[in-house]
């Protein structure tokens, strides 16, 4: 019996000695990832002249960051005068930067993230040789709402799926989706007639506008069959926002899920849902229609064809690469397109000047007819304005990539595990980039080009982005925009509302909290 007791005090101690050697090795580790490899980061580039704000045990700065969005966004409307929204859409980095420098060191989390403004260095993160500065990987949150598409996805899967993206928008089909745009602004502006010298909620109405044009260009549809997608993607961007800075102890949230956790699970089950029954849908008529071109030349045909591709094996898609890309499309084409032709249409209506110059120049190509695809391209006035609205009112503010290991930048040293933000916002109203004016509306600073209005500073102008990764739609986003700003210059004039509120917010593009009311007011052109 004593044995027995002995054996059992030793399997006591042991077990004991392990459990204490467990919890010893997790909170060794758990010290070192949250202060020891801070702290020697913070010093490591304080060495190099690089500061910031003094990183706060595992919660980083984002209690400072969340306290400046909310004082800023919420409690300073900007003034209409003046479109300096750097400072109030991105007010911890406005301030840190007029702190530190062009280039400082913060904290989300127990995690470095160096913002790079200075444009020498962010042409080279975005030139990105040798694999330096990848795609951050995503929260959990964004993977559910995009997946692993080519926005986010690299490698030689990446270059799979650019070259599939780089064929659906060659020009050549870009023209060939015109007809959709063009019917898509129709659709809207029948919409419009009953409310014709009254206001109108010009945002919602372009979110419907760029989600009928998604629908019809890319998948074949209308915005009516893939409004229940779009719904699901916004309440997503929104639980996405809810918990941007929020900071979360990994051994803890794959533990107990939070309610935004349940309802992005719903949510991301069915967007997939979806898509796999549109899918279903397209691959079933293929099979009835027997054609080799059968599953239609748009975005998803496209797709298919590439997961179905019996010819080319090292070619083909695996069918979540279909829904994911997909996703993105949905994500990207909708978002990045509303925000752009809201933020012009803001600007011409505050600016009717220009609105009437604008105006002038699409009756002078177009009359009143719909626009052509070579009248499209030789609108010099229509491009200079958007081009000033992408400077001014960025869709994408903040351009994340990350260091897997240490490298250089310039002449800087950085760690692995870093974040690097490039805040486009910041570059587009630098001064020092783009004169005393940087915070006017001044399309004629475009009046020669994009090249000439940067001095051929490739890295002041990123609406897009920049190098390999440039965003692959940018040519459709800019083309839809043109077409919906003619078609409502062609029969509008329009004013800002008394009612509007200048507060522009970063959600998963810059958008208006409070919406973009505008007067309408019909032209009667003999």
């Amino acid at each position: 019996m004593a044995s027995e007791m002995g054996k059992l005090e030793v399997i006591f101690y042991v077990s004991s000695c392990g459990v204490c050697l467990f919890f010893l090795s997790f909170l060794i580790n758990f010290f070192r990832k949250v202060w020891w490899i801070p702290i020697h980061t913070q010093s490591m580039m304080r060495s190099q002249g690089i500061q910031g704000p003094a990183y706060r045990f595992y919660h980083g700065n984002t209690t400072e960051i969340i306290n400046a969005a909310t004082h800023h966004v919420f409690s300073n409307p900007n003034e209409l005068s003046h479109h300096n929204v750097f400072s109030t859409v991105l007010p911890h980095i406005s301030s840190w930067v007029k702190l530190y420098g062009m280039n400082y060191l913060s904290w989300h989390g127990p995690r470095a993230h160096m913002v790079v403004t200075e444009p020498d260095l962010v042409k080279e993160i975005f030139n990105n040789k040798d694999g330096a500065f990848p795609k951050v990987e995503l929260d959990e949150y964004f993977k559910k709402l995009v997946g692993d598409g080519i926005a986010t996805t690299r490698g030689e899967k990446w270059y799979t799926l650019r070259k599939l993206s780089n064929h659906a928008f060659h020009a050549e089909c870009l023209k060939g989706m015109i007809p959709a745009m063009i019917a898509s602004v129709e659709t809207m502006l029948e919409r419009w007639k009953c409310r014709e010298d009254k206001e109108i909620e010009a945002f919602q109405e372009f979110k419907v506008l760029t989600s009928d044009v998604i629908s019809r260009t890319a998948f074949g549809s209308s915005y009516l069959e893939g409004q229940h997608i779009f719904d699901m993607l916004t309440q997503m961007a929104v639980i996405i926002t809810r918990n941007k800075y929020k900071v979360r102890i990994p051994a803890v949230s794959n533990l107990v899920k939070t309610a935004d956790d349940v309802e992005s699970d719903k949510l991301e089950q069915g967007i997939r849902n979806s898509i796999v029954n549109m899918m279903k849908r397209r691959e079933d008529a293929a099979i009835m229609s027997q054609s080799s071109d059968s599953f239609g030349s748009d975005f998803l045909g496209l797709l298919l064809k590439a997961h179905h591709d019996d010819d080319d094996p090292d070619s083909r898609i695996s069918a979540e690469d279909v829904i994911d890309e997909c996703k993105t499309f949905y994500v990207a084409g909708h978002e990045t397109t509303a925000s752009s032709i809201t933020w012009t249409i803001f600007l011409l209506a505050l600016h009717t000047d220009w609105q009437h110059e604008a105006r002038k120049e699409v009756l002078e190509f177009f009359g009143c007819q719909n626009p052509t695809p070579d009248g499209l391209v030789r609108l010099k006035i229509m491009n200079m304005i958007i081009n000033e609205a992408l400077r001014l009112y960025p869709p994408v503010v903040i351009v994340p990539r990350q260091v897997l290991k240490q490298v250089s930048l310039g002449k800087l040293k950085l760690p692995e595990n870093m974040v690097i933000e490039i805040p486009v916002l910041a570059i587009h109203h630098n001064s020092q980039l783009w004169g005393e004016d940087a915070h006017l509306f001044n399309p004629k600073r475009f009046a020669e080009g994009v090249a000439k209005a940067t001095n051929n500073n490739v890295a002041a102008y990123l609406p897009f982005g920049l190098g390999p990764r440039t965003c692959v739609g940018s040519n459709f986003a800019v083309t839809e925009t043109k077409i919906a700003l003619s078609m409502i210059l062609q029969r509008y004039q329009f004013t800002l509302s008394p009612t509007y509120v200048h507060s522009p917010v970063p959600l998963i593009t810059m958008c208006p909290q409070h919406g973009l009311q505008i007067m309408l007011q019909p032209l009667h052109l003999g």
